[in-house]
């Protein structure tokens, strides 16, 4: 073939022409799928039925992720179908999420990429407040930390858990990227290191080696401490590199956390229970007879109904020295046959039991 009758490449007016077309097309479908969105909620208030389906949303995420052809990646297409769920859930109802606050928390990231832009985010000053503003109905759910991959477990988190009448329904798995922030930028200007307890230790190696000589001062939250940079010179905040922008701050450095994989879980609390999923997790906590091997018998139960646990925590149960109450993770749904019959037979075994959640797992 000759080079004249080469197809000539589009030119960039052709090209965005195509884009305006494709953008009006996009507008459409999206507007269709709202209209759809809108039906369903009024099927689902003429039954009572509830408006965050966490199942079904992560249903839909996996089916779009299944079929992407590229050359968008998995993380893109997540967050743009998380923002059209949560514009077209809004038109059903604007759900109310609390989360430990300021904005710019990692607990606000959390929420963000569960529930998207299209609610309203309530902030509050402390994990306790986020149980309290669920449960009042000041919220209608609320996100709460539990466990960092290199800290361990939240263990208010854990205790707020025993008396609350929330149920887990869901759980988010956000990495923890740290940026060290100041209002100057400059290294040499840091005197004292203002994060979050948690923070702080997954930094302890990274500030050992490059900020050996400065005050460390722990505080409620990460925003918090942005607050505090951006009101004194001689202050820099661990911090999500996101929160540098809306409090005025230079990023000293990123990336700063001392283990690359951090990563940081997060339970959604809510009023009512969730439906199976098919990949679900449930969260138990028991307390057992103080003898030996009560404890050994209780697990057992779960291995007998080839049942695997994930994760076990010990609390100490007040106003009983050395004795202790158990948090245990295990796969599947409280609903399931077999998860059925484990908690029945563990019931009959353990001095307290209660079923604190069954949800989607988190990928």
């Amino acid at each position: 073939m000759s080079s004249k009758a080469a197809r000539k490449p589009d030119s960039i007016e052709t090209l965005r022409a195509r884009i305006d077309e494709l953008n009006l097309e996009i507008l459409r479908l999206v507007s269709e799928r709202a209209e759809v969105a809108v039906e369903i909620g009024r099927l689902k208030h003429s039954m009572d039925a509830v408006v965050y389906h966490p199942a079904r949303e992560r249903e839909v995420i996996e089916r779009i992720l299944a079929e992407n052809p590229g050359p968008l990646s998995a993380e893109h297409l997540t967050r743009i179908f998380t923002e059209i769920i949560s514009a077209c859930r809004s038109l059903e109802h604007m759900p109310r999420v609390a989360f430990l606050g300021p904005e710019h928390t990692y607990s606000h990231e959390a929420a963000r990429a569960r529930f998207g832009s299209s609610v309203e985010f309530v902030p509050e000053p402390s994990i306790a407040g986020v149980f309290e503003a669920a449960g009042s109905g000041r919220a209608d759910f609320g996100v709460v930390p539990i466990e960092n991959s290199t800290e361990g477990s939240v263990t208010l988190t854990l205790d707020l858990l025993i008396d609350t009448a929330l149920v887990i329904i869901g759980e988010i798995l956000l990495p923890i990227r740290h940026a060290m922030l100041s209002r100057t930028g400059e290294r040499s200007a840091v005197r004292r290191i203002v994060s979050h307890q948690q923070s702080l230790g997954q930094c302890r190696g990274y500030i050992a080696q490059n900020f050996s000589g400065c005050e460390l001062e722990a505080v409620a939250s990460n925003a918090l401490a942005a607050q505090r940079a951006a009101e004194d010179p001689a202050c820099a905040a661990i911090a999500s590199a996101s929160a540098a922008e809306p409090y005025g701050l230079r990023i000293i450095a990123e990336n700063i956390q001392d283990v690359a994989q951090n990563t940081t879980r997060f339970l959604v609390l809510g009023a009512r229970p969730v439906e199976r999923s098919g990949r679900d997790k449930t969260t138990v906590l028991f307390a057992v007879p103080d003898r030996v091997g009560a404890l050994n018998q209780a697990l057992g139960l779960f291995a007998r109904n080839r049942i695997n646990v994930t994760k076990i925590e010990s609390r100490p149960l007040r106003g009983r020295p050395w004795e202790y109450l158990f948090f245990v993770d295990l796969a599947g749904h409280r609903n399931d046959p077999r998860v059925k019959r484990a908690l029945a037979s563990l019931e009959r075994k353990t001095l307290f039991l209660k079923v604190l959640g069954s949800y989607p797992e988190a990928r």
